[in-house]
């Protein structure tokens, strides 16, 4: 039995080089006095929209309040209904879906493909009824989920794009037909991120980003973000209130420019993994060295995950599960309980997320790879 732990997340260790950037950010907010809106979130926004090569960034609350602002943008608008549909991926974290139908909107659950783990763009065609307005790819684990298929299939139909960027700020991808690349968040017609403290990038708290090109949209989700009001006292929409705050956008701000430091710094780890787990019993996910996987998780497959997460825990490997139920079986959406979709169900019963953190190593992964090697499956 191996006694050194391998940890599979520490956020204080992940922090830790970031330290007094981020003690001058906190020190900065609180001598400014301004803690709601202001210049700290401008700077952001500003910073966050270069990232992404987009022309606007609004910062938000969170991940999941990104998505439902655009939807609820998109409807105040007119460009979409509430009882539309939006094609969603069968596998993916369910707040996903619970924007699309918090906003009144009809989820439409897709498979995934099998190798990427991504929704399977060659299905989206077969999945679009008179009611479809929009699709969302959900950037899965980092990794880009974006194809001339889908470009297509969305401009054949009228369909938005909106993009889950949550697990992939600065993740980059080929423009079909362009000669170029974008990164994720400039894909599509609108991207929601997370800075949930997990993520490549986190804020130390809750705290997300809408990312587009279109200026009165990116106006409409500011607006609705702050009680659907313009102006002070005057509001056009019934909003909500879902602001970045000051604290989090200066913190952000120090970590932003280090986004491709840490994304190379998971690829280094997801390339260890790729070269040295050889066994049969576990299926690695897909490599690639374009760009267009930033790792926000490394996941497996295993037939026999519970014995297999076990034996790794007695050799001190701490592991994850993302994620363990698909959306369209949880509890909530239980009208969704009769659908097949058996790759999906498949994908939540065996995969499993090795470290691949700021506080794993190299040659914690080479040593992890070589406990996983010495499995032995039943």
């Amino acid at each position: 039995m191996n006694h050194k732990r391998y940890t599979f997340l520490d956020l204080a260790t992940v922090n830790r080089p970031y330290a007094d950037a981020l003690k001058e950010a906190v020190c900065r907010v609180i001598d400014s006095g301004r803690f709601i809106g202001g210049p700290e979130v401008d700077a952001f926004e500003r910073s966050m929209a270069s990232l992404c090569g987009t022309t606007r960034a609004v910062g938000v609350s969170n991940g999941l309040d990104a998505l439902r602002l655009i939807f609820r943008a998109y409807i105040e608008l007119g460009a979409l209904r509430p009882g539309d549909e939006v094609i969603v991926p069968g596998n993916t974290f369910i707040a996903s879906v619970l924007a699309v139908s918090d906003c009144g909107l009809v989820p439409v659950f897709v498979e995934p493909d099998p190798l990427t783990m991504n929704l399977d763009t060659r299905l989206v065609e077969g999945a679009v009824t008179p009611r479809t307005r929009a699709v969302m790819p959900v950037h899965l684990y980092g990794r880009v989920c974006y194809d001339e298929t889908l470009r297509d299939t969305a401009a054949r139909h009228g369909l938005k794009i909106v993009e889950d960027s949550a697990q992939a700020i600065g993740a980059v991808a080929p423009i079909p037909g362009r000669g170029g690349s974008r990164r994720a968040g400039a894909l599509g017609d609108a991207a929601a991120f997370s800075f949930y403290p997990t993520k490549n990038i986190g804020a130390l708290g809750d705290a997300g980003a809408v990312t587009t090109d279109d200026t009165t949209l990116a106006d409409t989700v500011r607006q609705l973000a702050n009680y659907g009001s313009d102006r002070q006292y005057h509001n056009i929409y019934k909003g909500l209130n879902c602001r970045l705050d000051p604290m989090q956008a200066a913190i952000l701000s120090a970590k932003l420019p280090f986004t491709d430091r840490e994304n190379d710094a998971r690829r280094r780890i997801a390339a260890v993994y790729e070269a040295s787990i050889t066994n049969s019993a576990v299926t690695r996910p897909l490599f690639a060295d374009d760009g267009s996987a930033v790792w926000h998780q490394y996941v497996v497959r295993v037939d026999d995950r519970d014995r297999f997460r076990s034996y790794l825990a007695e050799n001190g490997v701490e592991t994850g599960v993302h994620y363990p139920v698909a959306p369209f079986e949880q509890p909530c959406y239980k009208e969704y309980g009769g659908l097949g979709l058996p790759l999906s169900r498949r994908l939540a019963a065996t995969v499993v997320s090795l470290p691949i953190s700021g506080c794993t190593s190299e040659d914690d992964a080479r040593e992890i790879s070589e406990i996983i090697n010495s499995y032995k499956a039943k």
